[in-house]
């Protein structure tokens, strides 16, 4: 996602310097050019050949490095940014960028970039709490800085507390998270239902489906990506929450029911994803619905129809459905999209290989009343990025 995307990683004196090599590797393994900038402190703590080796890249350490094609190396670099990402960055290094002092090579191109920066804090928690720091990251945040909010747990100091720098990880989903996409759907607010719901037969067991959730999740990720306020209404899966995405955990179709009702009421856009459980027990199971060979005779009721509550109580929301079909897929898909009043449906056959319940891929047609654009076969996220391009063009 960070191709043809040029990174700058400002690596200072905090122990936790170490990670940033496997930042580095992810941000290459993720198609970005990456040149690394570290400070004579962080030197002693990790050898710029890693980050050569790494990145391709001579590491800078001396503004006044003679051994490179003559330029204004700090200049060249930061015209050439897409993001400046320090991290670990330590006290001293956020006191120098909070207050414009430029005296070695890291903050004197930071100075000079004029791209999105992002620093992650990482410190002993004393001096992370210390009200100097506290004032000096307020004030980076004040001149537009993102700050990665430090992980808490156990520092090499040997304390407990905040101050870790957070995993590379999620340091990659901040970077992609500010520069992989335009920001094309920034002030709408989308709400997303995925997974699968659970309707209980007794304390023991329930009605579901095979529902994973990768699809709905995969749409939250990249409508966030693209500046989207999201919610994410999700029964219960084993995905990763995207980041920046505010999360809903139901279990029941009556528990999603009013999760959209009372979460969606101010949304632009709603995409139901879930795969709603159709039926539920009318009552919980007890010896009386045992027939005399032991089987069981459960009486069932239909659970709460969302689309259909959606489309009656539509508004100004561009409503988008996902339908499941094993035959006549959009003949039945269409008629869905008419009968539930909704503007687009996705539709996928469950039959066909690479489609469908947990898979990584999907092949999908999106269903629209003036016409129908099929997919071929590719990563849900991409798919997801399909759906949010048919959806903005309508809108």
């Amino acid at each position: 996602m960070l191709k043809n995307k040029t990174i700058l990683l400002g690596v200072t004196g905090s122990i936790a310097a170490y990670k940033a090599a496997s930042l580095a590797s992810l941000l290459v393994k993720n198609h970005a050019t990456v040149h690394v900038i570290m400070t004579e402190h962080a030197v002693n703590i990790i050898n710029p050949i890693t980050f050569e080796t790494l990145t391709g890249k001579k590491c800078l350490i001396d503004t006044f490095d003679r051994n490179f094609q003559y330029n204004v190396e700090h200049v060249a670099l930061s015209k050439k940014a897409d993001l400046f990402i320090v991290a670990p960055a330590t006290a001293n290094t956020i006191a120098k960028l909070a207050h414009g002092i430029a005296d070695d090579m890291l903050s004197t191109t930071f100075l000079a970039c004029t791209c999105p920066k992002l620093l992650s804090p990482a410190m002993n928690t004393q001096m992370l709490e210390n009200p100097v720091t506290q004032k000096n990251l307020e004030i980076c945040a004040s001149f537009g800085m993102k700050i990665v909010e430090s992980a808490t747990g156990h520092l090499a100091c040997g304390d407990e507390g905040k101050g870790k720098m957070p995993e590379p990880d999620v340091l990659l989903e901040h970077i992609i998270h500010e520069i992989a996409c335009e920001k094309d759907l920034r002030g709408k607010k989308i709400l997303v239902t995925a997974g699968p719901t659970q309707e209980a037969l007794d304390p023991v067991r329930f009605i579901t489906n095979h529902s994973t959730g990768k699809m709905g999740f995969a749409l939250a990720r990249m409508a966030s990506l693209r500046g989207a306020d999201v919610t994410l209404v999700s029964g219960v899966v084993h995905e990763k929450t995207p980041l920046f995405v505010k999360r809903i955990d139901i279990k029941s179709a009556k528990d999603m029911f009013q999760a959209v009702k009372e979460h969606g009421e101010h949304c632009d856009i709603i995409i139901k994803a879930a795969a709603v459980a159709d039926y539920r027990p009318a009552n919980y199971v007890d010896e009386k619905m045992k027939k005399s060979d032991g089987e069981l005779s459960i009486p069932l009721e239909r659970t709460d129809d969302i689309l259909k509550y959606l489309g009656e109580h539509k508004g100004n929301r561009f409503l988008c459905g996902f339908s499941m079909e094993t035959q006549n897929m959009v003949e039945n898909s269409r008629k869905k999209l008419e009968k539930k009043n909704i503007d687009m449906i996705v539709a996928n056959n469950l039959k066909v290989a690479g489609a469908g319940f947990g898979t990584d891929t999907n092949i999908v047609t999106l269903i629209t009343r003036d016409g129908e654009k099929e997919l071929p076969i590719m990563p849900k996220e991409q798919v997801a990025s399909y759906i949010l391009d048919e959806i903005l063009n309508r809108l």
